[in-house]
């Protein structure tokens, strides 16, 4: 069992859809059900994602639909869909937005080309890229400036990959992982730095640099970590349950790198079975047979909201005692991006403020 400030039980039965505070009550043990929800905190909105998201819904307030987005400004379909519905429309690529128009570019960050596309459309843009993120972008930059080979760890493909990579290309060689490490070749082995996307298993990042090294025993190590706090933290709390957990359920799209990463890294840390689910009804009921025990978590782009209703799908089905695993407390904020901010300002309007979808415990 968990013991100490780590764990709290309350009794949920249905939840109701009013903001969901997580009232605190500790239950003896013998009123404890044999069906049991863990719950990890933190889960959901990190403040790179609530910025982003905010920046959205402010653009809308202030400019009008249509506001075009580069990508999906998070990954995340019930926000992306419900941007949509407000008026926002999302766009692949810079030349799709009409001339003169406002585009914001996604919070996993765009290279310098996609800024130069912008301004030869004379499009008026809002950068939601995570500061955490942009700190990457920077590294890149410094560590090309003195002619580094730089391995850059995370997924081919990802936005935010080719972002970061898109700052030093003839530099950065990007590394899918420890399978990936054969394939590397650098220019000079004492020149060697890596990097990293923010949003990857810690695990396996680590497992990643450590056959990386044997490689080159010279490879620095970036200025800080690459991997941001809500990565890390929502994994950590995974990790805490998923021994106890016979069914680990995720909330977050497919698309999300970090909340795939969560259901494996709660297999790999001990629940028995594990699944992603955008929505509580896409939870298989079979799912549940022969499971006492629920760990529940979502990813850091996840509005709260989405949580309630997978814990009242639960509660439902005889889940009802909702027991909180708490391995850190979060207090981070970013600022609006600066243009934003200065339009808001000279328009009267508050320039700070929470996502209206993400709701917190």
């Amino acid at each position: 069992m968990f013991s100490g400030d780590a764990a709290h039980s309350i009794r949920c039965g249905r939840v109701d859809r009013g903001p969901y505070h997580g009232g605190v009550t500790s239950q003896p043990d013998d009123t404890r059900t044999t069906k049991r929800v863990l719950l990890a905190a933190p889960r959901g909105y990190c403040a790179g994602v609530d910025r982003a998201v905010v920046a959205v819904e402010k653009a809308l307030d202030l400019y009008g639909p249509p506001v075009y987005v580069r990508k999906e400004i998070v990954h995340n379909k019930y926000v992306v869909q419900t941007l949509q519905k407000r008026g926002a429309i999302f766009v692949d690529e810079t030349v799709e937005v009409p001339e003169g128009k406002t585009v914001i570019f996604s919070a996993h960050g765009v290279a310098p080309v996609v800024h130069e596309e912008a301004a030869a459309r004379q499009l008026k843009t809002i950068d939601a890229t995570c500061p955490l993120v942009t700190k990457v972008h920077h590294e890149a930059k410094r560590f090309a400036a003195t002619d580094y080979d730089i391995l850059l760890i995370g997924h081919e493909g990802h936005e935010e990959v080719i972002g970061t990579s898109g700052e030093a290309p003839e530099h950065v060689h990007i590394v899918d992982g420890p399978d990936d490490v054969p394939n590397v070749t650098v220019r000079d082995p004492e020149k060697v730095v890596w990097l990293s996307q923010t949003t990857l298993s810690v695990d396996e990042t680590m497992e990643t640099v450590r056959r990386l090294r044997e490689r080159f025993p010279h490879l620095q190590d970036p200025p800080s970590d690459d991997i941001c706090y809500a990565t890390q933290n929502r994994q950590a709390a995974v990790k805490k349950l998923a021994p106890e957990a016979d069914l680990m359920l995720v909330v977050g799209s497919r698309n999300s790198s970090n909340s795939v990463r969560l259901v494996e890294v709660a297999i790999e840390h001990g629940a028995k079975d594990g699944h992603l689910v955008d929505f509580a009804d896409e939870i298989d009921e079979a799912w549940l047979e022969g499971v006492d025990a629920v760990g529940v978590s979502s990813g850091a782009s996840v509005p709260e909201v989405l949580v309630r209703d997978v814990l009242r799908w639960l509660a439902e089905r005889g889940y009802g005692e909702v027991q909180e695993v708490t391995t850190a407390e979060e207090s981070l904020t970013f600022a609006l991006p600066r243009d934003l901010r200065s339009d808001l300002k000279a328009a009267g309007l508050p320039t700070t403020g929470t996502s209206d979808h993400a709701w917190t415990i």
